[in-house]
């Protein structure tokens, strides 16, 4: 099965009431934990990744990594997704190395941490989507800024200065109509990176109603959550158990994404959770064994801890037991579908 398009994965969670998570993605372990989780569960796969993953793995082993997951998992719709594109030209770079999903955030300008106006995001966002559709690849704006900054994203915005950038509705229904964006990132006060509150969070700094309005306005846009993810206690305290340093930190509750997906949101980005998983796992090792020197026997329990996290997010988001329900479209035969 090749990689395809993320509209026909938004497009069938939205017939089925469901999400899926979008886990990112630097090294072979992380993937394979992804595919294992997905296999393990029957989950169709969104893998992304960041400006800084492609120049950490370099896109020709980011690629063949992917084409590997394809090809061990025939059975699997994959996804693969650039999180965060700063600019058309890193859009059209991620299609040129068989990216079937991009996305254009230009709520940022391109240096990626400064706030854009309207104008501008909707100028660059057309552009992306007039080129991707044209070969068949889907596109995700985002509208709003998050707070936070993780992985050379953000606009390192504090969660007081977070919470002016928000997305509003109104301004929500003019940039789908003015871009004609596949899926719609939204900013409700989340964060990128681990921390995103510094209290159990609640409707005054977690705007789950803005969700609600947006979807009640734009019922047939799919919803984007970023900075999703939930910073588990345990995956906290395994890691201060271990050596680290892990200030007390909140993130987003599972219960809360799954009130999102019950109005719109059709894609959860989830990436600190299975960064500390690993961080944990791998902590654990160099403390129990101190002698230990081999890769393989830090980086198989990381593996695993990473594993953990995609099936529990999987099965909570609801896009267990659907992969082999979807009907697949590749990127060539999805031009047609957008010349309509």
């Amino acid at each position: 099965m090749p990689l395809v398009p993320l509209r026909i994965l938004l497009d069938h969670a939205a017939e089925n009431d469901y999400a899926v998570v979008a886990l990112n993605v630097n090294n072979m372990e992380q993937i394979q934990a992804i595919m294992e989780a997905a296999q393990e569960t029957d989950s169709p796969v969104v893998v992304q990744a960041s400006r800084g993953a492609r120049k950490y793995s370099n896109d020709a082993y980011l690629r063949h990594l992917m084409l590997a997951a394809v090809e061990l998992n025939p059975n699997l719709p994959i996804v693969m997704h650039l999180d965060h594109g700063n600019g058309p030209a890193t859009c059209m770079s991620a299609i040129d190395q068989n990216f079937s999903s991009v996305m254009m955030d230009g709520s940022l300008l391109d240096d990626g941490k400064t706030p854009a106006d309207y104008e501008y995001n909707v100028k660059v966002t057309k552009e992306v989507v007039d080129a991707a559709h044209a070969v068949g690849v889907s596109v995700e704006g985002e509208l709003g800024a998050l707070g936070g900054i993780e992985d050379g994203h953000g606009a390192g915005l504090s969660q007081e200065e977070a919470m002016t950038y928000l997305t509003d509705p109104d301004q929500a229904e003019q940039f789908v109509a003015d871009t004609g964006v596949d899926a719609l990132a939204v900013a409700i006060g989340t964060s990128h990176g681990a921390y995103k509150f510094s209290k159990k969070p609640t409707g005054d700094v977690l705007k789950m109603d803005l969700i609600e309005e947006i979807h009640r306005r734009l019922p047939n846009t799919h919803i984007v959550m970023h900075g999703s993810s939930s910073v588990p206690q345990e995956l906290q305290d395994i890691i201060n158990q271990y050596g680290g340093e892990i200030p007390q930190t909140y993130g987003v509750p599972v219960e809360q994404i799954q009130r999102g997906i019950k109005n719109g949101v059709r894609k959860v980005n989830v990436d600190t959770d299975n960064r500390l998983a690993m961080t944990g796992a791998i902590r654990k090792v160099f403390c129990d064994k101190l002698g230990e020197y081999d890769p393989r026997k830090y980086l198989g329990p990381a593996r695993e801890a990473m594993k953990k996290v995609c099936v529990a997010r999987m099965t909570a988001f609801g896009q267990a037991g659907h992969a082999g329900n979807i009907k697949i479209k590749t990127c060539k035969k999805m031009v047609d579908f957008y010349k309509k």
